[in-house]
Order: structure tokens, then sequence, then C-alpha cells
């Protein structure tokens, strides 16, 4: 009984010094996790005037971010080098652009590669072989994602059944070369956060996650089309960037305007972060200005001093 007593004894103030050891270890943790921080990267759309009216190019958006706008994170979007995705030499030297001015490449946004949500399983396996090379481009740029828009010809349950098709696919190719697709609230279903969430949750794979817009919820335009008629029906934007958040590994902070307080005009950017705050979200936040009031440089702008004000705030 006695030499019992000792071990009991021995093993509990083990235990009792194993905890007090352990205890500042759990607090840092715990204090860590209230921190909230993240890094700000701006999206080649916020230029696309610039980029369309030849003012610049895409091997010039490194630069401007980081000279004009103290940015070192880039989003790029497909249209701007849509012939490049296979030429290695301009790779490189969109490579060499962003190591001379310390610049990191995020990620790169797909357009027109192909409905990837099209009941039509010809054009849909078409859609998704056109975005391999956008994954292998990503991945040369030392991006860790593509950003993919989920549009087609299909009813409600036709689209959920092709997206879950066409992420999966995307999904396996990428974990080959450990990259992540992800899929944005962009326009027709894939604007109904719920069925976006529900699509993401079906695919199941580590490589499948969201790009969650702060502003693109409208789910039905007054023609029917995907962006030129007004939106008729819009989804309830902080109830669906609080259902996408969970699987997120990219958010888009879209503005358009802002009011004399340098807030934006059209979303509440405090409540939308304190959303990101309250998720497991940790990446970067990217502007994206869509604005026609300012120019692109003050709304960029305009958006960066938001942003760092809130983190400021929110931290």
């Amino acid at each position: 009984m006695e030499q019992n007593n000792r071990r009991t004894f021995i093993r509990q103030a083990s235990l009792a010094a194993a905890g007090f050891a352990l205890l500042p270890s759990f607090d840092l943790f715990a204090e860590e996790q209230k921190k909230f921080h993240f890094e700000i990267s701006l999206a080649e759309w916020s230029l696309h005037k610039a980029l369309f009216g030849g003012k610049m190019t895409n091997l010039d958006f490194p630069e401007v971010a980081k000279k004009q706008y103290g940015i070192s994170a880039v989003e790029y979007v497909n249209q701007f080098f849509s012939d490049k995705a296979k030429d290695i030499t301009y790779l490189n030297q969109l490579k060499q652009r962003c190591s001379d001015n310390g610049v990191k490449s995020v990620l790169i946004m797909i357009d027109q590669e192909g409905p990837l949500a099209d009941k039509d399983n010809t054009l849909r396996e078409k859609a998704v072989e056109n975005h391999y090379k956008w994954v292998d481009a990503s991945k040369h740029l030392g991006g860790h994602a593509i950003r993919v828009n989920l549009h087609g010809e299909a009813n409600a349950e036709e689209w959920h059944a092709a997206a879950v098709k066409s992420l999966t696919a995307l999904a396996i190719y990428a974990d080959t070369m450990d990259m992540t697709i992800l899929a944005e609230n962009h326009g027709t279903w894939s604007s109904n956060a719920a069925m976006l969430a529900k699509v993401v949750q079906e695919v199941n794979h580590p490589k499948c996650k969201t790009m969650v817009d702060f502003a693109n919820f409208c789910v039905r335009r007054e023609k029917g089309d995907l962006w030129e008629s007004p939106c008729v029906e819009w989804y309830d934007k902080y109830k669906g960037v609080e259902e996408l958040l969970p699987f997120a590994k990219g958010v888009s902070a879209k503005t358009f305007d802002f009011n004399a307080a340098g807030e934006e005009s059209n979303t509440d950017f405090t409540r939308m972060l304190k959303l990101v705050k309250a998720s497991a979200y940790r990446g970067y936040v990217g502007i994206e200005y869509e604005g026609d009031r300012l120019s692109e440089e003050e709304g960029i702008k305009a958006s960066k001093k938001l942003l760092e004000k809130i983190r400021t705030a929110l931290a």
C-alpha cells in the first residue's frame, strides 16, 4: 500500500509540474489567437482601365504595385496575359520583375477559359483542361492558387453536379504540385453562398477552397446575363461572407466608392473584417477597386488606407 501511494504521489507531482510548465505556452497560444493581422495584396483588376488602355502592361504590374502603392503582394488576372500561360520565357520575365521589386505573386484569377459548371459535359471537361495550364503558371510564378469561376448554362441541380465534378478534377490536379483551387462567389449560382458552400463541402478536398468576395452577391439580373443588366435579386453579403469564410484561402475586399470619412459607401468594411477576424482565415486580403468616381490610383489608395485603419483597430 505504501509503495502504491508513493507511485501515485510521484505521478501526480509529475503531471502537476508538466501542467505548470505548459501553462505559459497555452497562455501565449491563446494570446496569439486573439491577435488579428493580415497582409494586403493588390488584385490586378483594380488597374484594368490602365491595362486595357495600354498605359501599362502585365509585366509592369509588380513594380506599379510596389512603387506606386507600397503593396508587396499581387494577384494577377489571366486576361492581361492570356496567351502566356505556357510561355516560360515570359513567366520568367514576370518572376524577375517581382524579384527586383520584392513582390510576392499570390495567385492568378482565371476568366474566359470555358464554363466549369455547364450541363454540357463536353464543354465542361474542355474548360477543366483549359485551367490546368494556369495552375502550372501560378506555381511557376510562386503563387499558391488560381481563382476560378463556376459559370455555365444549367439549372440549380445541374450547376451543383457540374461544379462538383470540375472542382474535384481541378483539385486533384492542383494537389500534385501543392496548389489550391479557389472557387469565388462570382455571378449566377455561385453568388448564392449557401449553394457554393455546399459544392465545396461535397468536393471535400483539401485543395478546393473559396475566394470570398465582399460584393459579388447578385444572384439574378434583369436580363439573365452575367454582368451587364441591373441586379434584381441580391444574396445577403454579410451572411454570404460568413458562410464562405470557413473554406477561405483568399479574400477579395472589393471597393467602389468612399464617403467623406473614408468608409466604403456600399459595404460596412469593419463588419466584414470582424467576420474575417472571427474566422480562421489569416491570409492575404486583396484590394479590388472597381469604382468610377475616383481614378484607379485614388481608389486603390483609399482602399489601402481603409484596410490599414480597420486592421489596426481590430488588432
